[in-house]
Parts: C-alpha cells; structure tokens; sequence
C-alpha cells in the first residue's frame, strides 16, 4: 500500500479530521478510509490541533539523494574493463563477472562504501554483463558428515593462475568435510606424486589422521591399467597400490574414489571461489612467478577460512571447525610413528623395491648400489627414496630396519 503523502492531499486529510473533531466520523471510520494504524492516526491528530493551518504530510527528505561521484564511476568502469579482458583470454579459467569481487576493488581504491548491486546497475547499462547458464535440476548441499575429521577431500586444479605468468601451475588442496575449512592449499609447478605426499605430511602432522580421504581416479591416487590386451588380465585396485596409497595406508587411512566430476562437488566450490579470486587478484597486482602467487593464496585462504561464511553451512569454517571440536565430535587422531619407524622420512617418502644379487648390490636408476654383506643375498629390499630440492636421500631398508642411507646429487 502506497504511503498517505501518495493516496491523499493534506485538504483530504484535514476534512477527515474536522468530520472527526466534529464527531460525524468515528475514529474507526477514519482509520479504515486511511488505512493506516490507530497509533498513526492519532499521531497525525495530535499534530493537525497544533498546527490545523500549517499541517502537511508531504514527505520532505532531509538529505540530499547519495549519487557517486564521476571517479567512482570511472573507477568501477576500469575493474569492469579487467575482467572483460581476463573474460577473452581464453588461457585464463575466467568466464564470468564477479561483481562482488569488483566491489571489493572499487571500495579499495575509492574508500566510498558502494553495493554489490550498484556495480552490477553500472554493468548492465555498459554492457558489461553474461547471463549466468540456468541449471535443469537444482543441486541440494547437504553436510553429510556429522564430526571433523570423518572425511578429507583431497583434489588438484591445473590452470594458468596468472594472465602474466609464462605456464600453467597445480594447485592442490584438501578439505574438511564437516566444517569445509581448508587444511592445506599449495600452487606447485608440477603436480607429482611427492607434492601430494607432501599434502598428506601437513595434514597428518597439524591436524592429526583422519578416517578417509576421498579422491578421484587420478593416476596418482588409482592405479590405471591401461591397453588391455588378451595377453594380460586387468589389475584390480588392490593388486596394485600407488606411492600416494602406500603413504596413506601407513598413516592407518582409507581412501574412497568419487565415480564422477560431480560427485566431488564439495572440493570443486571451493576451488572455483579460489580460482574465481587468485587470477583476478594477479591479474590487477600483474604478479608472474609462483612465489607472488602462493603469498596471493595464502591471503585468500585466510579469508576463505576464518572471514567467510559458507553458503552451506551458514558458519565461518574456522568456528564450525573449533566448535565440533569443542563439542567431542572430532575424529582426528596424533598422529604417531608405526613401531618399526624411528623417522618421518620413512613414512612420507616414495616407496621401491628390489632383490639383493649375487654380488650383495642392488640396480637403481643404472646405478649399482652396495649392500652390506650381513644381507643375504635374494633378500628383499624395501627402498625409501626422499627428493630433496638438491639430492635424494635413500633408506634402504631389510626387515623393518635401515641398513644403509645414501645420497645422491640431482
């Protein structure tokens, strides 16, 4: 209902009052023609007896329309003109505007607080604006976990990050079911088999072990067996475990194998918000080697975990985190050494194998390695490898026991 500035005149008005005062009108009558509340009413009485010449329900802004300046406008104009461009470059994972992000800029750079929504106006009056693709069935999120630490989901992007780097970077990253709350995020040049062992060590050590981590059928995490012929059976998973799932197994965690893209719909969020942030901010800082980057996703993540809300949750994933941990509901365990292990580097290392000669060596690499004579020969040997940055290290291990370390420069 439209206001009473909007139905009636101010002579309307004071006739209504005057019938009233006069009582050939009831209040009840009155307030019913207005259709306002009986305290409005009388209000506007009391305010007519006071002044009966001078009353007025004209409505009377007492400030002045806020309209932006002509250089907050040409500030949101050249954000828009930057995400038009990532838009086009069709090496960047960038296909949509994030008028959101754009607000955080303008504010930055004006210090006028500006809405979402008046940026998104501005866009479509300057044509900066893609119609967002309408689902066919609608997705429901549900937390399915009830206590951290019951699920990890564990997943890598590959994309060129920056439009002013050289190459495309991985980012890999793991995710607490429960809480959504990201325990680890890196970019890496290449995505390796050590980099996600690498993941696992920070996980275990900060947060503890968890029960499962849920993956997809990446190579690294699932055996591939590829050109089946008629000459060789196909390998289950369990004939064949992968450096990634050895380390797990030895952590005592199981993994479990989305069957679709779709099905990791929890990690893919998050990477798409990641993604959506880290190249727009490299973008405009024009940042081109990995090291500016991972300081750009260190300040995201930041953010993601302990500033955010998830639109799922409805909480903060550092506060949902911490409160089912408050709570009991927590399933990480210490994680401790297995009894046979005196280091780390046994456990987050690249596991081989080989069998002692006649000759007391082993071959790795085409090299031959010497072991010591109190291995028998036949003997099977179970080699730990540790890619340092400079020189690998290898354990080389018989009967739950190291026997000989070496190095190597690389």
């Amino acid at each position: 209902m439209k206001q009473l500035h909007r139905r009636f005149t101010d002579n309307h008005l004071k006739v209504l009052f005057d019938l009233y005062l006069k009582k050939a009108l009831s209040a009840n009558d009155v307030i019913s023609q207005l259709g306002c509340s009986r305290s409005r009413f009388f209000d506007l009485l009391k305010r007519y007896r006071q002044d009966p010449k001078g009353f007025t329900v004209a409505y009377r802004r007492r400030q002045p329309h806020y309209r932006l300046s002509s250089e907050i406008d040409q500030i949101i104009r050249e954000e828009l003109e930057k995400d038009y461009q990532l838009i086009r470059n069709p090496a960047t994972p960038i296909t949509n505007y994030n008028y959101a992000y754009i607000r955080t800029q303008v504010v930055a750079r004006s210090g006028k607080p500006i809405s979402t929504q008046t940026v998104r106006n501005r866009a479509k009056d300057w044509g900066f604006y893609r119609a967002k693709r309408k689902r066919k069935e609608k997705i429901s999120r549900v937390v399915t976990t009830e206590a951290v630490g019951m699920l990890l989901q564990h997943d890598s992007s590959h994309h060129k990050w920056s439009p002013y780097a050289d190459k495309k970077w991985s980012l890999i990253t793991t995710i607490e079911d429960h809480s959504r709350y990201l325990l680890y995020a890196e970019l890496v040049d290449v995505e390796t088999t050590w980099a996600h062992i690498q993941a696992i060590k920070s996980v275990a050590l900060k947060y503890g072990i968890g029960q499962i981590y849920y993956v997809d059928r990446h190579s690294i995490f699932r055996y591939q067996h590829r050109n089946e012929t008629v000459w060789r059976r196909r390998h289950q998973v369990e004939e064949a475990l992968t450096q990634w799932r050895i380390v797990l197994e030895k952590c005592q965690m199981r993994v479990l194998y989305a069957l679709s893209p779709e099905a990791k719909g929890k990690v893919e969020r998050p990477y798409r918000w990641l993604q959506d942030h880290i190249v727009r901010t490299c973008a405009r800082e024009k940042i081109s080697t990995i090291d500016q980057a991972r300081e750009v996703l260190k300040q995201e993540i930041k953010h993601y975990n302990e500033q955010l809300i998830h639109s799922t949750t409805g909480e903060i994933p550092v506060k949902r985190l911490k409160r089912a941990i408050q709570e009991g509901r927590n399933y990480f365990k210490t994680f401790q050494l297995p009894p046979h292990c005196k280091s780390l580097k046994d456990v987050f290392c690249l596991h081989q194998y080989r069998r002692v000669d006649g000759y007391n060596r082993i071959t790795w690499q085409n090299k031959k390695i010497k072991i010591p004579v109190f291995v028998p020969q036949g003997s099977l040997i179970e080699l730990h490898i540790i890619p340092h940055p400079d020189k690998k290290e290898i354990r080389i291990w018989c009967k739950n026991r190291v026997v000989k370390v070496i190095y190597y420069k690389t």
